[in-house]
């Protein structure tokens, strides 16, 4: 009886290939490039797993050729590069990689906002530039963290984890959700559910991290921009279009708020022009979760979701669980 065989569209660590390859036959685009979606199709055919990237974009029309495939095995949390609807009615099970991320992402959300805020990027250019002269009484100054409120647009996992950080700074926290935290975990956090237009007018430090959704994208616009404090921050280590990038540029530009740190983009790699340019925009490349080992164990995750399913077993991270009953 011949091997079942996986499509991994793009390079991965390599253990997650080794691994794979000790069960099934494997058809690797080890490159950084990966592949168009017409040659993701074309050598999808004859395998029954695909391990993919949100890189890939899998919408219902790429998913309705994929003749054969069981299971997609995405190596990340979000899987909005997914119609999970259109694979659950192709029969075709969604996997993704939680859990593993959450403290590498929230150390980063954290990192992002304490570089903004003290104006870190700012900072290391002026000393490389040698424009640096002398101490200056305002020179390069930010703004205060500790004791200052952060406002958590979600409270999931990402979510709790960063307030965790912040109460280490002395932080009040508040946030919401669409679904309040359970009393325990609120108690633990000291965090108080409010609404959005509350938390966009109290909050020093605005974190987002919500879910790409129909509900969510532009969830932050000029309307909400216009509510926050002038001094306020905002952090997306999310999804690039929870927030109107050309909204948030103009925003910047004329200090309606402080300053944004951005790991996310709405169509990334390409980033708006005019945040280019803009002094108090710290920029990230989507490497809120790129620590080596957690990398690895994504890698590893979706492997082992795509091997799960291949072998009659529930994947752990099924996003899609009618389709594996």
């Amino acid at each position: 009886m011949s091997k079942k065989k996986v499509l991994v569209t793009k390079r991965v660590y390599p253990e997650a290939v080794e691994f794979l390859r000790g069960k099934f036959e494997v058809d690797y685009e080890g490159t950084n490039a990966g592949l168009t979606t017409e040659e993701l199709i074309a050598r999808s055919r004859g395998c029954q797993a695909v391990v993919s990237q949100l890189t890939d974009r899998l919408s219902a029309d790429v998913i309705a050729r994929l003749e054969g495939v069981q299971v997609i095995a995405n190596v990340a949390v979000g899987y909005d590069n997914i119609d999970v609807p259109a694979a659950t009615a192709a029969g075709i099970a969604v996997t993704n990689t939680p859990g593993v991320l959450t403290e590498t992402t929230a150390d980063f959300a954290f990192t992002l906002l304490m570089a903004t805020a003290r104006r870190i990027p700012e900072a290391h250019a002026f000393v490389h530039s040698g424009e640096w002269k002398t101490w200056l009484i305002d020179l390069l100054a930010g703004q205060d963290i500790y004791g200052a409120t952060l406002g958590l647009v979600g409270l999931g996992r990402i979510g709790a984890a960063v307030a965790r950080r912040a109460r280490g700074f002395g932080m009040n926290i508040i946030y919401c959700d669409a679904q309040a935290a359970p009393a325990e975990v609120e108690r633990e956090l000291g965090a108080k559910r409010v609404e959005m237009a509350e938390l966009l007018k109290t909050a020093d430090f605005v974190s987002l991290h919500v879910p790409l959704t129909p509900e969510t994208r532009h969830l932050i616009g000029a309307a909400e921009l216009k509510q926050m404090k002038p001094t306020a921050v905002l952090i997306n280590t999310a999804r690039g279009p929870v927030v109107d990038e050309a909204a948030l540029a103009d925003a910047l530009e004329q200090k309606t708020i402080w300053a944004a740190g951005l790991d996310v983009f709405e169509a990334e790699p390409k980033v708006c022009e005019k945040l280019l340019t803009l002094p108090n925009a710290v920029l990230a490349p989507h490497i809120a979760s790129a620590s080596v080992g957690t990398r690895r164990r994504m890698s590893m995750m979706a492997a082992e979701n795509a091997a799960a399913a291949l072998e009659g077993a529930r994947p752990a991270n099924l996003l899609n669980p009618e389709v594996c009953k």
